[in-house]
């Protein structure tokens, strides 16, 4: 397993999914780890699993509705963690399905501000920080289906790829820093949030060489690759945890 001993790191959306599993594994490797999300009881319960465990974390409930919610996530997460904020995993978001005429705008705007603004702001907030120290890692999580067009997905898909092309472009800003930037694309992953998609959920996976959905602890043990000093020369990947959907 990767040492993340003495790191500090904030995931955002861990409350529940691919989130969760992904606090409880950076934990596990070693860091402290901020566990943002909505919810305050299952957040600490999140904690509670964390330190049971024998690692360490600590509660930072947000909403991620706007800039000032972002901004001040990054603020209110960097005192709980010491001041200081190594890792970040933008993780939280929203997946609105439906046809492009059904969409309304509020549902439009909720989708862009969680998935697009809310990252933008938080790594606007604590990527300079981590380039002033000469390190840190941003891990974005995306979607295989900001790779093709998917009926019923065109907003989703959209700010994910939106994320997608920011992952390199702040790769290129502030890489060079120390600051490694880099993004995982799932496939149909089993979690709480998919749970209400039945058996369409299994009817995508069936599509993809592996056949099957992934869990959440299958999606945080890449992320965990990404943020590790095992993979220090990468740099502005998306990796591609889709059970191999993106290669055929």
């Amino acid at each position: 397993m990767p040492d993340l001993n003495g790191q500090t790191a904030l995931v955002t959306g861990a409350t529940s999914g691919i989130g969760r599993a992904t606090a409880v594994a950076l934990a596990a490797a070693g860091a402290t780890v901020a566990v943002s999300g909505r919810d305050k009881d299952r957040g600490h319960e999140v904690v509670e699993a964390i330190q049971a465990a024998g690692g360490s974390a600590v509660f930072v409930g947000a909403d991620l509705i706007d800039a000032t919610a972002a901004t001040d996530l990054a603020a209110r997460a960097t005192d709980a963690l010491g001041g200081r904020v190594d890792i970040l995993v933008n993780n939280a978001g929203i997946f609105p399905f439906g046809p492009t005429a059904s969409i309304e705008e509020a549902t439009f705007d909720a989708a862009y501000a969680l998935n697009v603004k809310a990252p933008w702001f938080l790594v606007a907030a604590l990527a300079p920080g981590m380039a002033a120290r000469g390190a840190g890692a941003i891990v974005n999580v995306t979607t295989m289906v900001a790779d093709f067009g998917a009926d019923g997905m065109a907003l989703y898909g959209s700010t994910k790829a939106a994320l997608g092309l920011l992952t390199k472009a702040w790769a290129a800003e502030f890489g060079p820093q120390g600051v490694r930037v880099n993004a995982i694309s799932p496939g149909p992953t089993r979690t709480e949030g998919s749970a209400g998609m039945g058996e369409a959920l299994d009817q995508l996976a069936s599509l993809a060489p592996a056949g099957r959905p992934a869990s959440p602890e299958e999606i945080a043990a890449g992320i965990v690759f990404l943020v590790s000093d095992e993979a220090s020369f990468v740099h502005g990947a998306v990796l591609a945890a889709d059970g191999g959907r993106s290669a055929t």
